[in-house]
């Protein structure tokens, strides 16, 4: 009987844990433009291959003083299966390319 209590637990848990939106402790509403870096990082997926793409603007006295764009050939990950549900309820399964995740660091 305890087993089955600790399995319900974890897994009402699990569901509600599921359930909550995601907090962005660390996302930027607008930017301090008098003395500033605005960094932009994308993944562009090309038929073989993905481009990632980094953007710069330097601000400086609130006037955009540069901007700099860099692309890079990286290779791709590949497709993955992913099922989405319609607003009618109807299960698509469609391939969709993988995504980079990243990971910053500042100094």
């Amino acid at each position: 009987m305890k087993r089955i209590q600790i399995t319900f637990l974890l897994l009402l848990i699990g569901i509600i844990a599921c359930e909550e939106k995601e907090y962005k402790e660390d996302e930027v509403n607008s930017i301090d433009k008098k003395a500033s870096i605005e960094t932009e990082l994308s993944v562009q997926h090309i038929d073989t291959a993905d481009v990632l793409i980094t953007r710069h603007k330097i601000w400086k006295d609130k006037k955009l003083f540069k901007e700099i764009i860099k692309r890079d050939t990286i290779p791709s990950l590949g497709d993955t299966l992913m099922e989405s549900e319609d607003k009618n309820g109807v299960v698509h399964k469609d391939h969709t390319r993988k995504d980079y995740e990243f990971y910053i660091t500042v100094q």
